[in-house]
């Protein structure tokens, strides 16, 4: 029988698979380091006992916010209003490092953020082009783009985005801000879209670029990098490791940090043991995790995700 969750505001995807994945031990602990509205936590939470404890990061004031008016009298439940790439601070802040039984990143927008006209995130909606994951800090996407010169918004775009009409955009831009600064995400989608001279079937033509520039304002490869890199001396032995991508660069770099860590010499260079000797530290479990057939028809922006997972040995 499938999970279920209480929370109307997000559809947390791959739920199932996320808490059998996590092996969840009633008294143990676990961290949700995107905690987004919830969805994935208040099912771990299901899963607890008194003794259990669960501590949640996110970047976004507003998920901290209504995590606390939720479960901010559960006494197994702690979170934290931080990007998931100081993890290892606030898991020594609390006393747990070393000791967790299962963390969960669940990368990207969530749907609240792209729901939220104000937060600039989608060209759906039209609203201050910010798309900053952390108001509190940083530029906003406006500003960005505002500084930032045509070739290297180009670059950005293609590699971000994987958009080949990444020149033509860039330029698109640039001379449209001769004019004025470019303001709203209506602004600068119309802008893209006039710019692309194809149509690709059932993609808006800003897609690519809301993406690329969304993830450079908000530096998201250099911090699941780091998240990642964090994540594993975080972890107790038998801990488990599990990440959620929605996008080929996030899950070429999870993929890729999963691979390596299976395969890292834990004994210095130059002595001489021979490799065969050398045991394990990490494993993957299964190659990729995707959701259902039913679960994509239930919710559309499931469509995308990938689940891996990995275990500390």
């Amino acid at each position: 029988m499938a999970l279920q969750t209480k929370d109307h505001l997000h559809k947390p995807v791959l739920l199932d698979e996320v808490i059998s994945h996590l092996n969840i031990q009633p008294d143990g602990i676990y961290v949700d380091a995107t905690f987004g509205r919830g969805g994935h936590a208040r099912a771990i939470l299901d899963c607890l006992s008194p003794e259990g404890r669960l501590f949640a990061m996110d970047a976004d004031k507003a998920a901290v916010d209504y995590a606390k008016q939720e479960w901010g009298a559960d006494q197994r439940f702690t979170i934290q209003h931080n990007a998931f790439s100081n993890l290892s601070e606030f898991l020594m802040e609390q006393g747990v490092s070393g000791q967790v039984n299962g963390i969960l990143f669940d990368l990207g927008v969530s749907s609240p953020q792209l729901d939220d006209a104000t937060r600039g995130f989608s060209f759906m909606r039209s609203g201050p082009l910010d798309m900053r994951m952390d108001t509190s800090r940083g530029v906003d996407a406006a500003t960005w783009i505002a500084a930032i010169s045509e070739e290297p918004l180009a670059n950005i775009i293609w590699e971000y985005g994987e958009e080949r009409f990444s020149r033509r955009i860039a330029r698109a831009v640039k001379t449209a801000q001769v004019d004025s600064r470019i303001e709203t995400t209506e602004q600068l989608a119309s802008i893209i879209s006039k710019a692309v001279p194809f149509r690709e079937k059932g993609k808006h033509p800003a897609t690519r670029s809301f993406q690329a520039i969304r993830i450079a304002v908000n530096h998201e490869l250099e911090e699941i990098k780091e998240g990642l890199k964090q994540s594993v001396d975080a972890l107790k032995t038998t801990g488990r490791l599990l990440v959620i991508s929605f996008h080929s660069l996030e899950d070429r770099i999870v993929k890729q940090f999963m691979k390596n860590q299976e395969h890292t010499d834990p004994h210095p260079a130059k002595l001489p043991i021979k490799h065969v000797h050398c045991k394990a530290t990490f494993r993957r479990i299964g190659k990729a995790f995707k959701p259902s057939f039913q679960e994509i028809k239930n919710n559309n922006r499931a469509r995308s995700a990938i689940l891996r997972v990995g275990e500390k040995l």
